[in-house]
């Protein structure tokens, strides 16, 4: 019993700590950070794994980055860590997504930023896919279906489960499972264009 309260305190402190940074403590955050460091470093690195050997963005560049952009992030109703996780994944989501414009911008070549999609389940048979079009595609499906591309961007570039994922989007987990069934088979389609 105790191994299982030492397991539910870090989660805990970090739900405490966004409260707390959510209604307004900015200091909270800088408390959170130490906590949650090693679980963005890894969703970082999945982001960047399969990317071509001389990638310019790393592991701990791609976290500062999200960190910053997270210093002006106000919420005031975080309600678990799955949510937060949420958040930094499309933060990290953006960045990618921004590097990637310009990498393209200053090599109209077209060198293309890839990404693995081992996060969660894949879109497509294919081995990587490029951001860019994956971010198009995401954009377009949010028009088309908000939640489809909410459970996508937290299953594929959060990396929640379909639980963590239903309890973030206030949504059954039979409804997440099948609207994630659903937006993979939307996106391949988009994707195979």
């Amino acid at each position: 019993m105790n191994q299982e309260n030492n397991l539910n305190t870090p989660q805990i402190g970090i739900t405490q700590l966004l409260v707390r940074w959510g209604g307004g403590d900015h200091a909270a955050l800088d408390d959170l950070m130490p906590l949650v460091y090693d679980e963005l470093r890894k969703l970082a690195q999945n982001y960047l794994r399969h990317e071509r050997q001389n990638h310019s963005l790393q592991p701990t560049a791609l976290i500062h980055e999200a960190y910053l952009r997270m210093i002006d992030q106000q919420s005031s109703s975080w309600q678990s860590r799955a949510q937060f996780y949420g958040l930094a994944a499309k933060i990290m989501r953006h960045i990618l997504v921004d590097h990637a414009r310009t990498k393209k911008a200053n090599k109209r070549d077209g060198s293309k930023l890839r990404l693995t999609l081992t996060q969660a389940e894949r879109i497509d048979r294919k081995p990587d896919v490029d951001v860019l079009a994956l971010n198009d595609a995401l954009i377009d499906l949010a028009k088309l279906n908000p939640q489809h591309s909410n459970i996508v961007e937290l299953r594929f570039f959060g990396g929640l489960t379909i639980e963590e994922t239903a309890s973030v989007l206030g949504l059954s987990d039979t409804t997440v499972e099948r609207s994630w069934r659903l937006a993979r088979a939307w996106l391949r389609n988009e994707m195979q264009r």
